[in-house]
């Protein structure tokens, strides 16, 4: 129960695909009735259910893949990306783009920002978007992504967080797991921003 997310420009029929974490004939049936170019694969950490169906994409549209260069490793190994621990280990091959704090990704005449958010896993990060915040597991409903797993660090959680609840205005937030919603109403219900 992952999210991903095919984010198009419409004027120039160019997009990305976020976090393609399974199911790829499902995710490349979109992209197909879509019509367009896959320019990128955007990857908000390096965790299993956010990987696993990037190297399909990849080789049906060659894409590049990103993602921060702090969790570039664990897509070379299945303990560092966790598919060990679950039963199933597998790896994707490199990453294309190693991404950092500030960068922009942009195709067609769209942008998204790169905001390091580390918590969850030591590279996380959210894309910034006009009016739209794509959070990974660093922000839910709500909720926070679990700070548990390996290079996990709740400190580092706190700080991402306030980071977000510092962005002026509001945005519509699509996380890596559960349902859309706010910034503002997780800086009102969110139990763990404002602390």
């Amino acid at each position: 129960m992952e999210n991903t997310y095919i984010v198009s420009d419409e004027l120039f029929q160019n997009m990305v695909v976020i976090d393609p974490g399974s199911e790829a004939e499902k995710i490349m049936e979109q992209i197909d009735r879509k019509g367009g170019k896959v320019s990128y694969i955007l990857l908000t950490h390096g965790h299993a259910d956010h990987i696993g169906a990037v190297d399909e994409l990849r080789k049906r549209y060659s894409a590049q893949v990103a993602i921060h260069k702090e969790d570039a490793d664990m897509l070379g190994s299945s303990s560092g990306n966790l598919s060990q621990f679950l039963g199933n280990p597998f790896t994707v091959l490199p990453a294309d783009i190693f991404l950092a704090d500030g960068d922009v990704i942009r195709f067609g005449e769209t942008e998204l920002k790169i905001i390091h958010t580390p918590g969850h896993s030591p590279g996380s990060i959210c894309l910034l978007g006009t009016e739209v915040i794509f959070s990974g597991d660093t922000l839910f409903e709500s909720s926070i992504g679990r700070t548990d797993f390996p290079g996990g660090d709740i400190e580092a959680m706190r700080e991402s967080l306030s980071i977000l609840e510092a962005l002026p205005g509001d945005y519509t937030v699509y996380p890596g797991h559960g349902g859309t919603t706010t910034l503002a109403q997780e800086r009102a219900m969110n139990p763990y921003m404002g602390r």
